[in-house]
């Protein structure tokens, strides 16, 4: 009996050994009914949060005025008069920007008293109903950068609040409060009468109503590691497909207050969401919610009609050690930062999200500078966008996470900094070089997203996300600086761009390569990448390009 009892216990063992997440995952697909339906909703939020993050360029445009003269307007006031040259002074080289005229000698306005200047009290704008001209921002060019910079720092407090939030009470949550916010505070924006109230709602809409944070968690927690790069390579079309649309709008709607309405109002539907959206299965668990996510899994399984054991669920293994001990979201923070590891990673991962919002806004705002019709420069240089979402998925798909960035960082660099030693006959090779580092800017940047995800246990993971990206975020409130400073030397800004680049490379030769391995869901998980090797197992094969 001895012997019979000795030989039960193996099997015994074998039928209660542990399930990872990952398995159940794998066997629920990654294309089936509910991950479809899923994909279309979050398609949504990414297309529109693309356009959302940089509207201003569009929305502020940029418009030539002059100063009125009283004595010489005709009946109809128009921009284009035949003494304006003669009462100009101050103009910029690359537009009329008129803020002191000379006053006239005559009312016939033939001559004008040229020893004599004075401050002009109103203007006339080239296109009168433009943001510029309604809040009478003329002379006042830095409240029109003030736009951008107030959404730059909005984001940034926003990816703070919303990291907390998706954390705590889930990330469909998140993703609905905010997505409903960002429309309504939109829409809001359109119907503006002051510039201070605009200020403000540019704030609170850049810091409540951006969804994309907690979505993009929620899209990497659905599916099986393996097919979570090509998954994100889906939605990132998706948001690069916003970005082309938007300056066709523009060009179709050109009056700002329209065209704020037409691309918020398509948002108000996320409300909905709320009763056709599941929550992350992975989040479930990591707070506890067991029974809501066997649930969960048993009813997308239905849907997809797949059949799954219930032995297996029930033998779902799921470390959430820190739950179980009431530990709250604050205290499961700072356990995060007193881990050295934990920390170095944070510190590159600053450095990381610094470049790249610095170079992709930068890039952004530059494309609207240069000559030719500023709409199609936009919507050209963000096609280059396309080729870059599909070769970090091919890129990542075989050389894992580490390769392609420290490559993308480096070689993006010596292009940028090579860009302004072009001599002046080869401005195509500048060109060139210009269009090759936004691709692998854009490049840099969805590997950045997925590869901080991936550095930081379950519980944590989008608060430590969200904080990299708003530390990080202070990269594009100085970018809508960086054309200023041309005026010391044009290549300046390329410059600065290149060696941030190298830099960012340089550092992530210190951190772990994550493909192929499960998603940590506590810290003691999380330090262990890259150090320890897992035991062979034929369901990590199947990790094997992720």
């Amino acid at each position: 009996m001895s012997i019979k009892k000795n030989q039960e216990m193996p099997l015994k063992g074998v039928e209660e050994e542990p399930v990872q997440l990952d398995e159940v995952l794998s066997k629920l697909g990654a294309f089936g009914k509910h991950q479809l339906i899923t994909m279309c909703m979050l398609a949504l939020v990414y297309a529109t949060n693309s356009i959302y993050n940089v509207n201003y360029v569009f929305a502020v445009e940029d418009v030539n005025y002059r100063c009125k003269v009283p004595e010489c307007e005709s009946i109809v006031t128009s921009f284009a008069a035949p003494w304006h040259n003669l009462t100009s002074l101050g103009l910029e080289s690359e537009g009329i920007k008129q803020c002191y005229r000379h006053p006239p000698l005559n009312r016939q306005c033939l001559a004008f008293n040229s020893s004599l200047t004075t401050p002009c009290t109103e203007w006339v704008y080239d296109v009168p109903n433009s943001f510029v001209a309604e809040f009478g921002l003329a002379c006042n060019d830095w409240k029109a950068t003030l736009v951008g910079t107030i959404h730059c720092f909005g984001s940034m407090v926003g990816q703070l609040l919303q990291g907390q939030i998706s954390d705590r009470f889930g990330r469909k949550t998140a993703a609905v409060f905010a997505g409903t916010m960002g429309a309504v505070l939109g829409l809001a924006k359109s119907f503006s009468n002051s510039f201070w109230l605009y200020i403000v709602l540019e704030g609170l809409e850049a810091a409540i109503g951006d969804a994309l944070s907690p979505m993009f968690m929620l899209s990497i927690e659905i599916v099986e590691k393996k097919r979570a790069v090509l998954y994100q390579m889906i939605l990132l079309n998706f948001y690069t497909g916003g970005q082309i649309i938007m300056p066709l709008i523009a060009w179709a709607v050109p009056y700002w207050r329209n065209f704020l309405r037409v691309i918020y109002a398509p948002t108000l539907i996320i409300l909905t969401y709320s009763f056709f959206l599941d929550e992350s299965i992975r989040w479930l668990f990591s707070k506890g919610k067991k029974e809501q996510g066997i649930k969960l899994i048993e009813k997308i399984a239905k849907r997809n009609n797949v059949k799954i054991d219930k032995s297996l669920l029930n033998r779902l293994d799921y470390s959430d050690e820190e739950t179980s001990n009431k530990l709250n979201d604050r205290k499961l923070l700072m356990k995060t930062f007193r881990s050295k590891i934990m920390m170095r990673r944070f510190l590159v991962c600053m450095v990381w999200w610094f470049t790249i919002t610095l170079i992709n806004y930068g890039m952004m705002i530059s494309s609207v500078l240069i000559n030719g019709n500023k709409y199609l420069n936009f919507a050209l240089l963000i096609m280059m966008d396309i080729p870059a979402n599909i070769f970090y998925w091919l890129a990542l798909a075989k050389y894992k996470r580490k390769l392609p960035l420290i490559a993308s960082f480096i070689v993006g660099g010596v292009f940028c900094v090579s860009q302004p030693f072009i001599p002046k006959g080869y401005a195509w090779l500048g060109l060139a070089l210009f269009m090759a580092f936004e691709m692998l800017a854009t490049f840099s940047y969805n590997i950045v997203y997925m590869y901080t995800s991936e550095l930081f246990p379950t519980y944590t993971r989008n608060s430590m996300h969200s904080i990299c990206s708003a530390t990080g975020r202070i990269g594009s409130l100085l970018a809508p600086q960086t054309p200023l400073l041309m005026a010391y030397w044009s290549g300046l800004p390329a410059l600065i761009f290149g060696l941030t680049s190298l830099v960012s490379g340089a550092l992530t030769l210190f951190m772990p390569e994550t493909a192929r391995t499960q998603l940590p869901d506590t810290i003691r998980e999380a330090e262990t990448i890259g150090k320890t090797k897992h035991k062979h197992d034929p369901a990590t094969e199947t990790l094997k390009g992720t």
